[in-house]
């Protein structure tokens, strides 16, 4: 299902919208997890392109269950949180705005510099110009919900991250394509470090991504938090992010946690509410 491209929260007349744009993702099951043969895919896709063989070796894609789950009704926000609409939260409530700071983020032992980080850092309770309609990245899983409980109040309705098991279906749809768009890998539909400018981009670039449903952006882009909990203040986000190659991590199958403080210029979120 095609998506019109007219998903830019912010412009010159009027500010960001307080309701994100969603999609409607109908009650029925849909295949969940992967396959030994479709795990071997992505080993295979991230060896291609990294010249070696670690996500095989460290079994990065051995823990995607198979089932076929039945879900009811739900909507899901079309793209990732930006950070236009981020900021309506920050500004009406006084939430501390994205942004981590270098002991903190030398905590995390990740392979990316301090550095790299400043550019999705926030001043003065802004988002850095330019980048409004970028994902808001550098939130933790606290951050989300707490934007999640703000604009149910505000909205009267009830938003939440979504389980796992909401994000991958309206991510792949009901028969387990490997990527959003079917079986085959094609980095040009979407942002991820095969094409991508190894940075996050606009929300919406990238229709030709579109998962049947209406998800845009459900592959690469940045990662996302979930309300699935994996232990030890884990949770598992999907979606796989600008700076990965290949892509297997891409794939809506792809799982891993993350803990619950982390603030990442790799993770973002979206939201779920109930069908109306």
């Amino acid at each position: 299902m095609a998506v019109p491209l007219v998903l830019h929260c912010l412009t010159a007349a009027a500010g960001p919208s307080l309701v994100p744009q969603t999609i409607t993702v109908p009650a029925g099951p849909f295949v969940m997890g992967s396959v030994q043969a479709e795990r071997e895919i992505a080993y295979g896709l991230d060896e291609k392109a990294y010249k070696h063989n670690r996500t095989r070796q460290w079994k990065w894609y051995e823990d995607e269950p198979r089932s076929v789950p039945y879900l009811d009704t739900f909507e899901i926000t079309t793209t990732a949180i930006t950070n236009a609409q981020y900021g309506l939260f920050v500004n009406q409530t006084n939430h501390p705005a994205p942004d981590v700071t270098g002991k903190t983020w030398a905590g995390y032992k990740l392979i990316h510099p301090y550095q790299r980080t400043r550019k999705f850092a926030w001043r003065s309770g802004r988002p850095p110009l330019g980048r409004e309609n970028h994902p808001v990245v550098l939130v933790n899983h606290h951050d989300a919900t707490a934007y999640a409980k703000w604009l149910s109040e505000k909205t009267g309705n009830n938003w939440q991250l979504p389980t796992e098991a909401q994000w991958e279906k309206a991510a792949r749809g009901t028969k387990g394509n490997l990527f959003p768009w079917g079986n085959r890998f094609k980095p040009d539909h979407l942002n991820s470090h095969d094409l991508g400018p190894f940075d996050t981009v606009p929300v919406g670039q990238y229709p030709q991504g579109t998962s049947p449903f209406g998800l845009i952006d459900g592959a690469g882009q940045v990662f996302e938090w979930t309300q699935t909990a994996a232990g030890n203040s884990r949770y598992m986000v999907k979606g796989g992010s600008w700076d990965d190659r290949g892509c297997g991590v891409c794939r809506p199958a792809a799982r891993h946690a993350r803990p619950a403080s982390l603030k990442h210029i790799l993770v973002g979120f979206r939201l779920v509410k109930d069908a109306e």
